[in-house]
């Protein structure tokens, strides 16, 4: 005689069946995806996060108006001190104000992945991406894109169809990383305040939207064929391990800050350099005649169609292909505003709709230097890189475009 013994449910199990039943359910799962991370971003960017990061600006601008006064006093050399104040604590500061935001964010963002919830994203994703030619497998890089893209091309790797890695390394960077954060955050709070969060989820709604638009396109043209089978394990629903959010949260700030005092401090040196002199390495006292005025007024006509002009723009975007946070950094030293009036100097450089198209050009067109190189590295070919590079940025360019264009006919 021959039994089976049903082992008993353990109660982890029942209960993740429970979260499962809406949480991964065909019609309210990706709705309740997206309430979860609106709520994420009304606490990132709406309470504890934008809190935080008023606090750190009162003292970053302490901390400046005391050095200031300091080599005021000492008599240093005017150049030096321009240097000091006007460079590296305009253009390193900024940057630095909007660390607790992104330490928030990847709080809950850590949180949501070690309770096990994120590896039914992937399960969710799998039937739609399928639709554009890729498995859930995908999914998993350009999840890890949202963090930063260099990581999340490297873990292409993974994937065993070569067809899936490569149109998955096209697709990544319209996951919006979190390098374009303290921009999103500056220019939500100085134009749509009352919708921060909100404005913010549409950005990352369109980066994926748009991503899976693309993917429609390169499926049955460049990458014609049938994805590879995607099957996995869901582990029950479990409480996250404060060991390892903490450690994520510090992994995060740790790359931040390294980037803050490396990449950004040397590009807000060169920026403040060749805002500060001529052609003729004269001193200037008005930036209007810098080197940087006459390379930015070269290029500013290419954004006139998406409803901004100014040089500072131009050149702020140009130094955001070295690092996307150069550009708040950038704009901190162009308009010589200190921590606490960035946000109010921008409305003489935008309107509420030109911000908006500024935001949606940020998120799409073509990710930093060190992200390219890894592209590169992965692909094998320097040719396909620069033709990822022309069609990110030509992509950023027509949809930036077609919502400020369509924004005005629309009267707003």
């Amino acid at each position: 005689m021959q039994g089976v013994v049903k082992t008993q449910e353990s109660q982890e199990y029942r209960r993740s069946v429970k979260l499962d039943s809406i949480l991964t359910h065909r019609i309210w799962a990706i709705p309740s995806f997206l309430v979860i991370m609106l709520i994420v971003f009304f606490l990132t960017f709406g309470v504890i996060g934008n809190g935080l990061s008023e606090l750190l600006v009162l003292g970053l601008s302490s901390l400046s108006n005391m050095i200031d006064w300091a080599l005021t006093q000492y008599g240093l050399n005017q150049v030096v001190h321009s240097l000091v104040i006007n460079g590296i604590f305009r253009g390193v500061g900024a940057v630095l104000s909007f660390l607790p935001i992104i330490v928030t964010l990847f709080f809950f963002l850590s949180i949501l992945e070690d309770s096990g919830y994120m590896a039914r994203v992937a399960f969710m994703m799998d039937k739609p991406l399928r639709k554009i030619g890729l498995s859930g497998r995908s999914f998993v890089p350009m999840l890890m894109g949202f963090g930063c893209t260099v990581p999340a091309v490297m873990a292409t790797r993974t994937l065993p169809s070569e067809r899936d890695k490569k149109m998955t390394i096209l697709l990544t960077p319209f996951m919006s990383c979190s390098a374009k954060l303290p921009i999103y955050a500056l220019f939500t709070a100085a134009f749509f305040p009352r919708y921060q969060a909100f404005v913010m989820m549409v950005l990352y709604v369109i980066g994926i939207l748009l991503g899976i638009l693309s993917g429609f396109l390169m499926k049955d043209t460049i990458f014609k064929g049938d994805p590879v089978p995607f099957v996995m394990e869901l582990p029950n629903y479990r409480f996250p391990s404060a060991k390892t959010v903490l450690l994520l949260m510090w992994d995060k700030a740790k790359d931040f800050i390294q980037r803050a005092f490396t990449v950004i401090f040397i590009a807000t040196i060169v920026i403040w350099f060749f805002q500060s002199f001529d052609f003729r390495l004269n001193p200037v006292t008005d930036s209007v005649n810098s080197m940087l005025a006459m390379i930015g007024r070269l290029i500013s006509f290419i954004f006139i169609p998406m409803g901004f002009s100014d040089w500072r723009i131009s050149t702020a975007l140009i130094t955001g292909f070295t690092a996307k946070e150069a550009v708040i950094s950038t704009l901190a030293v162009l308009t010589g505003a200190n921590l606490k009036e960035l946000g109010s100097t921008l409305n003489t450089l935008f309107s509420p709709l030109s911000a908006f198209s500024f935001l949606v050009f940020t998120l799409l067109y073509t990710p930093c230097v060190a992200a390219m190189a890894t592209v590169k590295r992965e692909l094998g070919s320097f040719k396909a890189t620069i033709l990822i590079i022309m069609y990110q940025t030509g992509f950023a360019w027509v949809i930036a475009f077609c919502v400020y264009q369509i924004g005005r006919a629309m009267g707003l």
